[in-house]
């Protein structure tokens, strides 16, 4: 604190940020394009493009996909339907296998899922397996190739540093609005600041949102302090209390017949008044402990947390009906995972939740660019004041990883996007491709960045991901019939289709104009260089010229 209380805060809010803006933009970047993971997962599946607006009633779908079930999965330990809802209107069926006999003990069934066809049952022929939007969605805070406990210990602690950014940056920032409606371009690190300053400003209250409700969300990780006082170290107590319907209970080994589904969805709507259902989960079929839950759809409030009712399974009755009323603590985590998560959002607000994710991008960005721009600019001061410093190696890295990080991770976004057309439909372990090219390219332009730190690598790695998502639509006219030619031009295909395709297209000519915008910034560059040169070699002629005389 010598050197005064905003100073100090200024040093916070540099090295705070600075010192995880990598693992941060990552998490900005796939948070972004998760408030539309499901309109994406609809794009990566292509087959399902021409039955997206296939209407079927809640009943009728839910039979289909019991009947299916009880063919291709007789023996397995729980059932899932997922029903037709808003925003995804595929019908869909998952079960858990039972572990083979010779298994080890506490060893895990196989979750197996298909999508199926709303009229037959059968599955749909030819849909491709892919992750789709679910992978971005769980790259935001559970990384990926390490355990997910780690992941979030990690995106937590990236995530207390921000918040310690961004109020530790208005601190610093005595003109922060002020500065907001300044821009000075071609000022270098004042040029920077003042893009660093508008980006943080424009969206600060989603930002501190986002970043203190994402913490709340993993709370019971991060402060298990209250539970464990409470329940003595038992948190299966606590659960149990908190969520009753998560409760499967243990099978009876006793088989019976299932009761039938339909009454009970028909109870459990009139309970919601008219709400629709969106999923069930079936525990012990066949078995005379069997349980019966139903989940609510969605409703257009800033609680996330949905109602859902749970059935005996033989009988019909009624065992317990979870988030109808719940309590003031439960309510306030339900409102700040909701806001977090905007499922709450119609598609307007959600694009608005989006373009305010893309600040923080750039917010993040622009920070680790201004240290760079900021630390090159003291080593040429004390260059031209006569000291000898080289670029050390703490620049060279960070400026390494900038472009790694920054101009990398377009590059792998698109490259996902680009597997999902390109792999065979029929490919085994076709989602776990997609994901590692995602890292491939993600690696190669991360390897590249550190060989060549420079203006050059940046320039290639902007215009490479530029080119690759501005070919994304070019590359549906060759490998689907659902391209804009047709979910635009001829509005005969699902709007969200048609949404990803000007989305990435956009992305594609803003990352192409940041490239070309490099490019005359370097000829400048090189045209001011020469000038110099040759009033230095003017002056140095004049001196020999007046020695001579």
């Amino acid at each position: 604190m010598r050197e005064g209380f905003r100073q100090s805060m200024a040093w916070l809010h540099t090295w705070s940020g600075l010192l995880v803006c990598w693992v941060l933009f990552l998490v900005f970047c796939a948070g972004t394009a998760s408030y539309f993971r499901e309109e994406i997962t609809l794009w990566m599946k292509p087959e399902l493009h021409a039955s997206h607006s296939a209407d079927i009633s809640t009943a009728q779908a839910a039979q289909v996909a019991l009947t299916a079930l009880q063919v291709k999965a007789p023996d397995a330990s729980r059932w899932f339907i997922t029903l037709p809802a808003e925003r995804s209107t595929a019908l869909r069926i998952g079960w858990i296998s039972p572990p083979p006999k010779d298994a080890p003990p506490k060893t895990r069934g196989k979750f197996t899922s298909q999508v199926i066809d709303p009229l037959t049952g059968e599955k749909m022929p030819d849909v491709r397996e892919t992750r789709g939007g679910e992978f971005l969605y769980r790259l935001h805070f559970d990384l990926h190739y390490m355990p997910p406990l780690w992941a979030r210990w990690i995106v937590g602690f990236c995530a207390m540093f921000m918040l310690v950014a961004i109020v530790s940056g208005v601190i610093t920032h005595k003109r922060i609005f002020k500065d907001f409606f300044t821009f000075r371009p071609k000022k270098g690190q004042r040029s920077w600041l003042d893009a660093h300053n508008a980006t943080a400003v424009l969206a600060l209250p989603y930002h501190l949102m986002i970043t203190y409700t994402g913490l709340v969300t993993l709370m019971f990780m991060y402060m298990p302090w209250g539970i464990q006082t409470a329940y003595k170290g038992n948190q299966d107590s606590f659960f149990a209390d908190v969520f009753p319907s998560a409760k499967n209970g243990k099978a009876a080994g006793k088989p019976m017949p299932l009761t039938p589904l339909q009454p009970l969805l028909a109870e459990a709507e009139q309970r919601w008044h008219g709400m629709r259902a969106v999923g069930i989960t079936i525990n012990h079929p066949g078995d005379a402990n069997a349980t019966i839950q139903i989940r609510r759809e969605e409703e257009k409030g800033l609680n996330y947390i949905q109602p859902s009712v749970q059935y005996n399974g033989v009988t019909g009755a009624l065992m317990s009906a979870d988030g109808e009323d719940i309590g003031g603590a439960n309510a306030t985590r339900g409102v700040l995972y909701g806001l977090h998560i905007g499922h709450f959002a119609n598609p307007l607000l959600r694009v608005l939740f989006f373009l305010c994710g893309l600040s923080g991008c750039a917010m993040v960005a622009t920070g680790a660019l201004l240290w760079a721009v900021k630390t090159r600019q003291s080593h040429a001061k004390k260059l031209v004041q006569g000291g000898h410093i080289g670029v050390g190696f703490g620049l060279r890295l960070v400026e390494a990883l900038n472009i790694g990080a920054i101009a990398g991770l377009p590059i792998a976004f698109a490259t996902y996007f680009w597997a999902n057309r390109l792999l065979p439909v029929a490919m085994e372990k076709r989602p776990n491709a997609e994901m590692n090219w995602f890292f491939i390219a993600w690696g190669i332009a991360a390897v590249l960045a550190q060989i060549r730190p420079d203006r050059r690598m940046w320039q290639w790695q902007l215009w490479v991901g530029a080119l690759l998502f501005m070919g994304i639509p070019v590359l549906n006219v060759f490998t689907t019939s659902s391209h804009l030619g047709v979910t635009l031009f001829m509005a005969r295909g699902p709007w969200p289709v048609a949404g990803f395709d000007l989305t990435v297209l956009a992305l594609g000519i803003g990352l192409a104009f940041a490239a070309w915008h490099l490019g005359r910034k370097k000829k400048a560059a090189k045209k001011i260089g020469k000038t110099h040169s040759h009033n230095n070699a003017d002056n140095a002629n004049d001196t020999k010229l007046q020695e001579a005389a």
